[in-house]
């Protein structure tokens, strides 16, 4: 179901909306316009006049309509899946923001039923895949240059949130309206990252703070560690209440070492032969020398660092405008919706670990005992309605 211009419906005219309906009016993304601007807040018919395009204040109605053959939700998590499938029994083209799901089961319906329209065009908004940071170091790691994976670990604690924010929105830092903190927030780019350059891990052990330095009731802080299998382990650390911050990456392989600092600069440490090998074949006097600083290191192995700047607002230029070309029939998508679920189940394998005080499964990962558990805390807020 190819077409030459994609004519976008934007679904929430909020901060991420009102960001893409300002580059598509600039002109930013070829053969891609603003069909249409859907959102329960009549005050923004307004701004859809300035931009002359029609106001819908039902998803449904927009999609129904013909103005739109493409549509991206930008909308309080829980409503991704929703909205999804209607657009693609419909016939319109879906580009869903992050997370395309809160759990793996509302997921799972949304991802299935894209597969059951192969004409249609299904992405998930993953701007970060489209940084030239980290599509050099996927390339890389593809490769096998740097051998198999033995550790990775990512602290990402630059998310500082004052409790006004969680105060600005009803449905914010709620188990029943957003299904979760910093995990389902803030850290879903990362999750996704983290497992597309090292793959998806098979089990975890997590420790979350849930109101730890907030008033909430959902993470604000969390300590994970994963397990991918051949004695690779990985951990993962992110909170809500670092004013300092730090984003530090690490990825140790067999043959070498990435670190990124503040997701710009990589450092690439290429060995010279794998690490087993050079152990093996150093005596102890090599291992005096190196200890005391007087080998040349340059024997065993190189550095390579590379700044790769600030490149905000180029990442979401570049989703769309991959997703319209995908469109159009003349690119692979960089993001395709059904990889959405590998960060959607790794967080709510997170929560369920956090919440059992155990280790928990990914490769076969407890739907009902996450949705039960899940359902608990809801249930405790007495906001919203359990989920099925």
């Amino acid at each position: 179901m190819a077409t030459d211009h994609v004519r976008l419906g934007i679904i929430g005219l909020g901060t991420e909306g009102n960001m893409y309906a300002t580059f598509l009016s600039e002109g930013k993304v070829p053969d891609m316009t603003i069909g249409a601007i859907c959102d329960i807040d009549e005050s923004k018919r307004a701004d859809a006049e300035k931009l002359g395009v029609p106001f819908y204040d039902d998803y449904r109605a927009m999609i129904d309509s013909g103005d739109v053959n493409a549509v991206v939700t930008t909308v309080p998590h829980y409503l991704h899946p929703e909205m999804g499938i209607y657009a693609l029994e419909h016939g319109v083209h879906t580009l869903v923001e992050k997370p395309v799901g809160v759990y793996t089961k509302q997921a799972r319906e949304l991802i299935d039923l894209a597969a059951q329209h192969p004409e249609l065009t299904f992405g998930v908004f993953f701007n970060q895949r489209t940084n030239p940071l980290y599509k050099d170091l996927k390339a890389l790691l593809d490769s096998g240059e740097l051998g198999a994976l033995r550790h990775t670990s990512w602290i990402i604690t630059t998310w500082w949130r004052p409790q006004g924010y969680y105060e600005q929105s009803d449905w914010r830092a709620t188990w029943g309206g957003e299904g979760g903190g910093v995990l389902v927030n803030q850290a879903p780019h990362q999750l996704d990252l983290w497992q597309w350059l090292c793959g998806v891990p098979k089990s975890v052990f997590a420790k979350c703070a849930y109101g730890f330095r907030r008033d909430i009731v959902v993470e604000d802080e969390v300590n994970a560690l994963v397990d991918f299998g051949d004695g690779a382990t990985g951990s993962f650390i992110t909170c809500t209440h670092d004013m300092a911050g730090t984003d530090r990456l690490e990825i140790l392989c067999d043959r070498g070492k990435i670190v990124v600092e503040n997701s710009k600069i990589a450092t690439i440490t290429r060995l010279t032969d794998d690490e087993r090998t050079l152990s093996d074949g150093m005596d102890v006097s090599t291992v005096r020398k190196l200890f005391r600083g007087e080998l040349d290191k340059d024997t065993l192995m190189s550095e390579e660092t590379k700044d790769y700047g600030t490149v905000w607002g180029v990442q979401h230029v570049e989703v769309l405008r991959n997703f319209t070309e995908a469109v159009k029939g003349t690119e692979e998508l960089l993001a395709p919706g059904g990889d959405g679920i590998h960060g959607v189940r790794l967080a709510n394998a997170i929560h369920l670990s956090s919440w059992l005080d155990q280790e928990v499964s990914i490769e076969n990962f407890d739907e009902d005992a996450y949705m039960a558990e899940l359902n608990k805390r809801i249930a405790d807020e007495g906001k919203y309605p359990t989920r099925a």
